[in-house]
């Protein structure tokens, strides 16, 4: 049987895959396993029920699935207070704020509408370990906690956790925003109440698209899988940079003044330079996936500054962050994470920064940028192989070092198994797009043949 648990917590279609009765009985598994341990027997022992924050994106779906979560966690003895819509880094940031024992956001990211998922994070808003996923899980089957009378859980609104969020990030910022037109695409999803606000109160001046959510239109043709909007309304207004979210908005992509994409690679490129510069970007280190462009990596280098690579999720970034106690982490996607403000990706939060540094430098997105060349790359998956066998095929390891060889320095190889299904991913970087497209062409036929089923 297939774990129940991806990458980012558990998803699918709304009412197929992921059901309110899956939703009730997950919510009630997880106030098993997270209520154990000493703290939950300190509060017990102080007659205090275990307290859970509970949030969601605005797709419909997310009403009756965060319901049957909050229902399961009642039932089971927790006290839910819940948070409404809000961004899955709010609902991380409130846990550890109001020192809940943990929380649930029900999202999609930047799914469409009919998907929806449930994430769960620990004490502190941390996400849980693959380990603690698999008890959750395993608890499905198990007998779970029945109290009764007074000992079963309250579930109360949480008033001011969208105005707790913004003050939070607010207080990050090391400058005012003040001189910089900011279009804010919020995806119509969770970044839909706190963006435009927060950018306002920075001292943006601030225009807003994809803000209307009916919980059917989420990340329909916005938000950062979608950016022609984004950039169209740039040039329209004559804004100086352009933001957008995806669905639960712990993603951030940008545009500049001319409508060029600053991917999340450009992003963390500005924001790692600039906090080297601030002696704040911890042992002057980043850390990124092995999917991040090798502009990036020769960018950091030119600057003196080290980075670490982690297999591509942002769980991988986070385990390495919190390993070395390092403050900059992030994916190509835009899912960046500054861990001083965060325990999670928060685009939000990123956006603010990336602006902030337009305003403390007086340059433009597009010359911040520039700290960091975007290198071609190509992306080819080969489906139906036997994608075990890829590190062991020595023609295919000859051919890689043959394709490196003829790169050199100007460009990248990197073959990687899928972890889901029998698919070997092929990314090549070069000087130009014909040779990377050349080249990754090439290393996929030979995977094809010498891998097929």
């Amino acid at each position: 049987m297939p774990r129940l648990f991806g990458t980012d917590g558990v998803r699918g279609l709304a009412n197929r895959e992921l059901t309110a009765g899956l939703a009730l009985g997950l919510a009630q598994a997880s106030a098993s396993v997270l209520t154990q341990g000493r703290r939950a027997e300190l509060r017990r022992s102080q007659g205090r029920r275990p307290v859970a924050v509970v949030a969601r994106d605005p797709r419909v779906s997310g009403e009756f699935i965060s319901a049957a979560v909050a229902a399961g966690l009642a039932s089971s003895g927790v006290d839910v207070l819940d948070a409404g819509v809000i961004p899955t880094p709010a609902a991380a940031f409130l846990i550890a704020d109001i020192d809940a024992d943990f929380g649930v956001m029900v999202s999609a990211s930047h799914n469409p509408a009919p998907d929806n998922g449930i994430k769960f994070f620990a004490f502190g808003g941390t996400k849980l370990p693959d380990e603690v996923e698999d008890r959750i899980e395993a608890y499905l089957d198990r007998d779970v906690l029945m109290p009764i009378g007074g000992d079963v859980g309250r579930i109360r609104r949480f008033a001011d956790a969208e105005d707790r969020y913004i003050v939070h990030l607010l207080g990050t910022l090391p400058n005012p925003l003040a001189g910089i037109h900011v279009v804010l695409d919020c995806a119509h999803g969770a970044a839909a109440g706190a963006s435009p606000r927060v950018f306002t109160d920075a001292g943006a001046k601030v225009t807003v698209i994809g803000a209307e959510p009916d919980g059917i239109n989420i990340n329909d043709g916005v938000g950062s899988t979608h950016l022609d909007n984004l950039a169209k309304s740039v040039l329209e207004h004559g804004a100086d940079v352009g933001i957008a979210h995806d669905g639960d908005a712990d993603r951030c992509l940008a545009v500049d003044k001319d409508g060029n994409i600053i991917d999340g690679d450009q992003i963390m490129a500005i924001l790692a330079v600039s906090m080297a510069e601030r002696g704040v970007l911890t042992d002057r280190t980043l850390v990124a996936t092995v999917m991040s462009n090798l502009g990036l990596r020769k960018a950091m280098a030119d600057n003196d500054i080290r980075m670490v690579e982690t297999k591509v999720g942002d769980r991988y970034v986070l385990e390495a962050l919190g390993a070395g106690g390092l403050s900059l982490g992030g994916e190509q996607s835009g899912h960046v994470i500054m861990t001083k403000y965060a325990t999670t990706g928060d685009g939000i939060l990123t956006g603010l920064h990336l602006v902030a540094e337009m305003a403390r430098t007086g340059k433009s997105l597009a010359e911040l940028a520039s700290v960091m060349t975007v290198y071609p790359q190509i992306l080819v998956n080969v489906r139906g192989v036997d994608h075990h066998a890829l590190h062991s095929d020595e023609v295919i390891a000859q051919a890689v070092t043959d394709a490196e060889t003829e790169l050199g320095d100007t460009g990248r190889v990197l073959l990687r198994p899928s972890g889901t299904e029998p698919m070997v991913r092929v990314m090549v970087e070069a000087a130009d797009q014909a040779t990377a497209d050349r080249l990754a062409n090439a290393l996929a036929e030979i995977v094809r043949e010498r891998l097929a089923n």
